[in-house]
């Protein structure tokens, strides 16, 4: 048994149950050592030597490996560390680096899957399509979508240089507007205008049920704007058109007005398609004091007394289309005012057409009391109500004007035809006169004989001045492309702005672009009838023309008076 010195020794280094297995190991302590003369057993020598003696132990520490949970830790680093990389280089850096390949959206490329192709003085985008609030846009179009530095992350991140991901499109009916490539040279010295360039927007339909109207005025005014671009411009600066789809909806004209005018900076618009969508284009265009020129669309809520200063047409008033046809029907075929009926669609269009109508007949009989209206809705071929009010009128009805647009109005004829063999056709010129004349021949021959379409251009086959020009710059810049009514009427409406362009000079601004339209008097471009302008005059014709299909599909001329 040790000493109390021993224990309290012993105890700073070891739990005190242990100290008797240290000696053992260890051997005796130091007051365990004999003395000086003290003679010790054979077993104490032996246990002494031995614990005196070094003993060599061969110890491998133990290699340390790393685990699982350090592993994942490192892969965790390392791909949150190429996806923070990947996010401040942008995203074609990054395409590049996985081997996609990436190109800059060229500015005749169309956002809208079915538009035709834009020619070289058109900027253009389908939008992607492009969001309620895109590009689009587009478009355009465009369309139908374009990509663009998001502001608040290039404030946030200065050191980016590619373009950001545009914010999602919006779910319902997007607009889709097309991408502006930025002109290389001269600043901008006002909306839509730079030393090299001048933009024009378009809101018309690309897609849907009326799209080859859209296609058709845009084929028609960047035929004209590329005769002037190859010719050197307007003073020097060449002028592009921006598209934008709306699909001949107001619910999506807002957004495509908006993101023509904010988003892309156009000077102006030409060529807008519709009277519905015009209802929400028109004031969007006046509260900003826009230009806006040669709309496709006959209604009178563009054609005030006195007019209003940004708006422009050069085409006759549905008013004097459908006047011209109940005039023809009564005085040259003979019928009665109550023998016509009119097939509209039932919305701003239609109303516009059918007052048209109601004022003719005011002007014949005294009243425009009992005048059949036969009604769709827009963007459909329902037509079976319209039918069903019309086998219910009695006495039957001769003729029917309709205020359509070309597979509604073909659908009308294909089920009508056989029960009414002797029904007489007539149509405003917004159907869409090529359109329906397609329509109508996949039906058959039968179907289309006869059908009356009033036409605010002359015969596209005709040999005048204006149309032996606008066919050979079609061909030139649109090779294939036939000609066609709507088409023309684009063209015109081209040449009539890039007249007012080349007038107002040098600096352009919107009132200078206006006074120098106003001052445009018997203008002749070979149509047939001079074109005139003044401040109480922003419409540039009143002339209508008729034309009739025959059974070849062909437009004849016929005489309206």
């Amino acid at each position: 048994m040790s000493s109390p010195a021993d224990d309290a020794e012993q105890s700073a280094y070891s739990p005190k149950p242990l100290r008797n297995v240290q000696r053992e190991r260890l051997g005796p302590v130091e007051s365990e050592l004999p003395r000086r003369g003290e003679r010790l057993s054979e077993r104490e020598a032996t246990s002494l030597l031995r614990s005196l003696e070094p003993e060599i132990v061969n110890f491998r520490p133990t290699s340390r490996q790393p685990g699982w949970l350090m592993l994942f830790g490192a892969l965790a680093i390392a791909v949150t560390g190429v996806v923070t990389g990947m996010y401040f280089a942008g995203e074609p850096t990054w395409r590049k680096m996985l081997g996609f390949q990436t190109e800059a959206r060229s500015t005749a490329d169309v956002l809208p899957p079915n538009n035709a192709a834009p020619s070289a003085g058109a900027s253009v985008a389908p939008a992607s399509r492009q969001a309620a609030a895109p590009p689009p846009q587009t478009a355009l179009a465009t369309s139908p979508q374009a990509n663009a530095a998001l502001p608040a992350v290039a404030a946030a991140i200065p050191a980016v240089s590619a373009p950001a991901p545009p914010p999602a499109p919006a779910a319902a009916a997007p607009a889709l507007v097309a991408a502006v490539e930025v002109p290389n040279g001269g600043g901008p010295t006002m909306r839509g205008v730079t030393n090299t360039e001048v933009r024009f927007g378009i809101s018309a339909p690309f897609t849907g049920a009326a799209k080859e109207l859209g296609n058709q005025m845009k084929l028609g005014i960047e035929t004209a704007f590329s005769l002037a671009n190859d010719a050197g411009g307007i003073d020097g600066r060449q002028v592009k058109l921006v598209l934008a789809d709306d699909g001949y909806e107001p619910t999506r004209t807002a957004n495509t007005m908006k993101q023509l005018f904010e988003q892309q900076q156009v000077f102006g618009f030409v060529g807008n398609v519709g009277t519905p969508t015009a209802v929400v284009a028109l004031p969007y265009a006046l509260q900003r004091h826009a230009l806006f020129f040669g709309a496709f669309t006959g209604a009178d809520l563009l054609r005030r007394d006195p007019p209003d200063r940004y708006v422009f047409n050069y085409r006759a008033s549905y008013a004097e289309e459908t006047e011209a046809a109940v005039n023809y029907l009564v005085k040259m075929r003979h019928l009665q005012p109550s023998q016509i009926a009119v097939f509209a669609q039932h919305d701003a269009f239609g109303d516009a057409g059918f007052a048209g109508v109601a004022k003719a007949m005011r002007g014949l009989r005294g009243d425009d009391s009992g005048i059949l209206r036969l009604d769709y809705e827009r963007n459909t071929v329902d037509v079976d109500d319209a039918i069903a009010s019309l086998r219910a009128r009695k006495p039957p009805i001769k003729a029917v004007v309709m205020v359509a647009t070309y597979r509604a109005a073909a659908k009308f004829i294909e089920k009508t035809r056989d029960s009414y063999p002797g029904l007489i056709y007539s149509n405003v010129s917004f159907v869409g006169s090529t359109a329906l004349a397609n329509e109508l021949m996949l039906l058959g021959p039968r179907f289309a004989n006869g059908v009356i379409v009033t036409q605010v251009v002359p015969a596209v086959d005709s040999y005048s001045t204006a149309i032996l020009k606008y066919r050979t710059a079609l061909a030139k810049y649109f090779p294939g492309e036939a000609p066609d009514y709507v088409s023309l009427e684009g063209y015109v409406d081209g040449t009539l702005l890039l007249e007012g362009l080349r007038r107002a000079g040098h600096k352009l601004d919107t009132e200078s672009v206006v006074d120098a339209m106003e001052s445009v008097r018997n203008f002749d471009i070979g149509l047939g009838t001079p074109i005139n302008f003044s401040q109480s005059e922003h419409q540039a014709s009143h002339k209508v023309w008729g034309t009739q299909l025959d059974d070849h599909g062909r437009y004849q001329p016929i005489d309206l008076q």
